[in-house]
């Protein structure tokens, strides 16, 4: 397997109302790259915005839905999810700080 870079391992942040309200806590909640790994999650954020300090990250790994339409049947995308703390002395993430 070729080695993944930062920008393939973040894909883009989650945008709900439980994201919104956990970034008063420094946490902050990506969709990643299902073959991501804790470290690799944590590496990535700190090259992407500037001046972060990951304390801690947790992963969701959300399974592939079976659909159908009529006869066919099909799975959605398998996807996974990470919530990132921050430090305390850590900056905020700009991505968020317009919504």
């Amino acid at each position: 397997m070729a080695a993944m870079n930062y920008y393939d391992i973040i894909l883009r942040p989650v945008v709900t109302e439980k994201s919104m309200g956990m970034m008063g806590d420094k946490r902050y909640a990506f969709y990643v790259n299902p073959d991501a790994t804790k470290p690799q999650i944590a590496d990535a954020v700190e090259k992407m915005f500037e001046g972060t300090k990951v304390a801690r990250v947790n992963t969701v790994s959300c399974r592939a839905k079976k659909k159908r339409r009529g006869m066919a049947v099909g799975y959605t995308a398998k996807r996974k999810k990470a919530y990132v703390t921050l430090t305390a002395d850590s900056k905020d993430i700009e991505v968020f700080s317009g919504l």
